[in-house]
């Protein structure tokens, strides 16, 4: 692979897709995972995006991208719950490290969307501090609900969507970064049994979404 580091969000999003075909096909690469390279990154770090994901153990961003050292900035939280220390190290990517786009990662089958849908049905305060999780995937269940989902991956979309939102609305440098053209926010869901992942909304890159991948919704294109 080229050692060249994406300058632009389209081509990082190329790069970071074509990795995930590879791993999905079965023919990944494994690149920047060798001595040499843990040796190049003692002194500085250039990934070429951040990802905020779920921490389910099924998704780890390097693996299913087909990456390695140094090459993503990887925050995960359950559900991919956004909170402040989460936008701060979205910001520390973008402004400090020049990551020229972010990814907003959700799956089929995520065990926080399924525990906040169960508390909206019945009600019931979470335990513990999985309450303060329940409770940042909550809009976005309500939100699938008033528009009629019915099915795993509208909910999942929609909250991929909630998420890209959230992170565009709540920070202004990010907005910023996007409006100026030097960054992109993607949102992506990833399909667990065959490794794929898919666009489900963007803002500063114009991606045509496929609405079979996900029914019931309107995938969105956006350029903020």
């Amino acid at each position: 692979m080229s050692d060249a580091i994406p300058s632009s969000p389209r081509e990082a999003y190329d790069l970071l897709l074509a990795g995930n075909r590879r791993f999905a096909a079965g023919t990944p690469l494994h690149p920047n995972q060798d001595a040499a390279r843990r040796a190049d990154l003692t002194s500085a770090q250039r990934p070429f995006a951040v990802l905020l994901g779920c921490s389910d153990s099924r998704l780890a961003a390097e693996i299913i991208f087909d990456q390695g050292l140094g090459d993503l900035f990887v925050v995960r939280t359950a559900g991919h719950a956004a909170g402040p220390e989460v936008l701060g190290s979205i910001e520390y990517g973008v402004s400090v490290l020049d990551c020229p786009l972010v990814v907003v990662l959700g799956h089929d089958a995520c065990g926080a969307v399924a525990a906040t849908r169960a508390a909206v049905a019945d009600g019931r305060a979470a335990p513990g501090y999985l309450r303060d999780v329940i409770e940042r995937v909550t809009p976005s269940v309500l939100a699938a609900h008033a528009a009629g989902a019915s099915e795993d991956e509208e909910f999942i979309a929609t909250h991929v969507r909630h998420t890209v939102d959230f992170v565009m609305d709540r920070s202004r440098e990010l907005a910023d970064q996007v409006a100026r053209g030097r960054t992109a926010v993607v949102g992506l869901t990833y399909r667990l049994a065959d490794g794929s992942a898919h666009p489900v909304t963007a803002r500063g890159l114009d991606l045509p979404t496929d609405p079979s991948d996900h029914p019931g919704t309107t995938p969105r294109a956006e350029v903020a």
